[in-house]
């Protein structure tokens, strides 16, 4: 059979890490080993029923069967405004400032290549999510990162981004709470990134897929929130988390109307938009009874507690996040996070994500998702004590 050469964009792509991971857990798991997979961001609880419901329910209506609007429906984008003044006190424009998107990820891939010409800068924290870098080699975009450091809570200091950097920036996308490091921005710093972004005429991103989940009774701040941030950017939110609902696809970007635009007509040409059955329970989601992601917050809040307790009880200096569902880890000195990493594979079976994965100042670190039991985490730090590599 010929074989025809891919072209030059696809061949510059970074490399999906996460599908090297899911193929290393999956040689141990055909090997017979009970392995515990702590190292994707992949929900385990199913999608609230109410939803479930409603979608059933869509499904059956013939007027889904059709091509949806290309821009989504407006009940969809009403229901987004909505959430944001119940959730943030925050008013959104339904027709000019919401625009539906494939999950998340679709949204953040997306707009670099909706705003920036090829050799063009954009900004990216280090550590990040990975899938940053897609929309970075699609748009033939220059990124420039910044450094996320945990003697400042792992927030980028705007202060310390080069001047020239700072001239040639159109771009830059932020992510609270955090993925992976499980951080959160304060007040002080998104006021001050408006202004920042202000003066420099930056297009900020806020990547809010971890919205929902804060511990200790602090709820996670929208970037929209502050003064002044609707001039300058945008927000995404996607369902996958709060709702888990990863596997349906959908979520939105609000803010900026001429972001949004460029979202808008982008996607007119890429797809026919979400199944409508789809955007009837993400609008349900939205706008119905909520005690089902005040249950959520409180599950991942106590899985977090058994594991950074357990952990500690060995003797391993961990910080707890402060949200989103992962846990950012220091390993032991002496060994790099891959290196940690594949000792806890081959000898623990248990599965974690090494730091270097999500960018250069992630070495030194692993991900840990809260995404199995309490009793699974429990086993988990069990078999880690069984390493003895920590001294309590």
């Amino acid at each position: 059979m010929k074989h025809f050469p891919t072209s030059e964009l696809l061949n510059n792509l970074p490399k999906q890490f996460f599908a090297s991971l899911v193929k290393k857990a999956g040689e141990y798991i055909e090997k017979g080993y009970d392995v515990i997979n702590l190292g994707q961001g992949n929900p385990d609880q199913a999608t609230p029923q109410h939803i479930v419901q409603k979608m059933q329910a869509a499904a059956a209506n013939p007027i889904n069967h059709k091509y949806s609007p290309f821009q989504g429906y407006r009940y969809l984008k009403q229901a987004a405004a909505d959430f944001y003044q119940r959730e943030y006190n925050v008013q959104i424009n339904p027709d000019k400032e919401v625009a539906i998107l494939f999950g998340g990820k679709a949204g953040l891939v997306e707009i670099p290549q909706c705003l920036l010409n090829p050799g063009d800068t954009m900004l990216v924290p280090d550590p990040g999510y990975p899938d940053y870098l897609s929309g970075v080699a699609l748009a033939k975009a220059e990124m420039v990162t910044m450094p996320l450091l945990e003697k400042n809570n792992f927030l980028p200091n705007l202060n310390e981004i080069p001047s020239d950097v700072i001239e040639r920036a159109k771009l830059m996308f932020l992510n609270y709470p955090n993925n992976p490091t499980g951080a959160t921005a304060t007040k002080e710093f998104f006021e001050e990134t408006v202004q920042f972004a202000n003066q420099h005429d930056i297009c900020v991103v806020h990547d809010f897929a971890y919205g929902a989940i804060g511990f200790d009774g602090d709820k996670p701040l929208s970037f929209l929130q502050s003064e002044g941030a609707k001039d300058i950017g945008i927000e995404i939110y996607t369902l996958s988390k709060t709702y888990n609902m990863a596997g349906w696809r959908v979520g939105f970007a609000v803010g900026n109307s001429s972001v949004i635009s460029a979202i808008e007509l982008l996607q007119d040409h890429l797809y026919c938009s979400i199944f409508g059955g789809i955007q009837e329970a993400a609008a349900e989601a939205l706008t119905g009874p909520q005690d089902c992601v005040r249950e959520l917050v409180g599950l991942y809040e106590r899985r977090r507690n058994v594991l950074i307790d357990g952990l500690r009880s060995l003797g391993w200096n961990v910080t707890a996040p402060k949200g989103s569902f992962f846990a950012w880890l220091k390993v032991p000195e002496g060994l790099s996070s891959t290196e940690f990493a594949d000792i806890l594979l081959e000898q623990a079976h248990i599965v974690v994500a090494p730091g270097i994965a999500f960018g250069e100042l992630g070495e030194g670190y692993v991900r840990v998702g809260l995404l199995t039991s309490e009793e699974r985490l429990e086993e988990a730090v069990r078999r880690i004590s069984m390493l003895e590599i920590f001294k309590k």
